[in-house]
């Protein structure tokens, strides 16, 4: 249990507010990315082009004081354009390992759909162990480890659709959309006045951000609440218009983001409708519904079906 939260707000609050200067309008987004870093997970965005996923992920990264790299995948991308690989050094008369830019506190894979299957797996032992592994040898990650993905969701052409377990290792999938009429104004007058991510400033610690982490584990979860959650997830694996439902990965995934966005909240314990609001965000990306039928669609129905406790 979270002795104070007193300790966990201010930084929370911090970090919220320094994303708000520079990403207009976008609260839900700011904080449904916050909700994927504090749980341990990683983010998929899936929207068009200009946005501001790009924009989102480099502020991120400053506002934490983070390593950034970014990667445009593209079809020509090797694994070890990601992971790095070992080069041969005379000098040392040995073979040195040169990291790879996977090796960042925020890595953002633009258009990750554009890499090919083979470059996509190097993310998977990433994304779940914090690793890499070059002949045989196991490379610890920065940490924090957090992975943004984008991909378009109109633009299939040239494209590789990620598979069940690249999926599976994004907490959530979310998509920025575009901004209203009022928050367009906004983004130019802000533009006008020089106020831009060029001068955004840190403005709390890698450390801070780790014991946030560590934090979101303690936030209480009542069994009632864990009920729900199963209930949910379960119901996914026995209905008729689903042809893969959640995996326990998912599971635990529900619980650890409903933590997160508890803390963000204020709050040391989850409620219900933590669980409800994420359900979308979490489990539509992981299902594969049936010919005709639409995963948002599907969980919205249990959502309505599954009584809250």
């Amino acid at each position: 249990m979270v002795n104070t939260l007193t300790s966990i707000r201010p930084p929370v609050q911090r970090l919220q507010d320094n994303l708000g200067t520079v990403i207009v309008g976008k609260h839900e987004a700011i904080q449904l990315v916050l909700v994927a870093l504090l749980s341990g997970g990683h983010a998929l965005l899936e929207d068009v082009p200009g946005v501001g996923k790009t924009l989102l992920a480099k502020s991120l990264a400053r506002s934490i004081d983070g390593q950034f790299h970014r990667i445009q995948c593209t079809p020509d991308l090797l694994p070890s354009d990601l992971t790095g690989t070992n080069i041969w050094n005379p000098q040392e008369g040995k073979f040195e390992f040169l990291a790879g830019p996977i090796f960042a506190n925020v890595l953002l894979t633009d258009e990750i759909n554009r890499a090919t299957p083979r470059t996509q797996s190097a993310l998977l032992e990433v994304m779940e162990e914090a690793q890499v592994t070059i002949d045989g040898v196991s490379h610890p990650v920065l940490d924090p480890f957090f992975v943004i993905a984008t991909q378009n969701p109109v633009e299939y052409q040239g494209t590789f659709p990620l598979p069940e377990a690249q999926l599976d290792r994004f907490a959530l999938s979310l998509s920025l959309g575009y901004p209203s009429e009022a928050e367009e104004l906004q983004m130019l007058e802000r533009l006008q006045s020089g106020k831009s991510f060029q001068t955004l400033q840190p403005c709390i610690t890698l450390a801070e951000v780790k014991q946030l982490q560590q934090d979101c584990q303690a936030i209480h979860v009542e069994a009632s609440v864990q009920r729900y959650i199963l209930a949910l997830v379960r119901a996914t694996r026995e209905h008729d218009d689903i042809t893969l439902g959640i995996s326990p990965r998912g599971t635990v995934t529900l619980q650890r983001t409903s933590q997160a966005l508890a803390l963000l909240n204020g709050r040391d314990y989850v409620l219900p409708d933590d669980v409800k609001f994420l359900a979308p965000y979490v489990l539509r990306h992981r299902l594969i519904p049936a010919a005709g039928h639409s995963a948002q669609g599907i969980v919205e129905q249990l959502l309505g079906a599954i009584a809250i406790p």
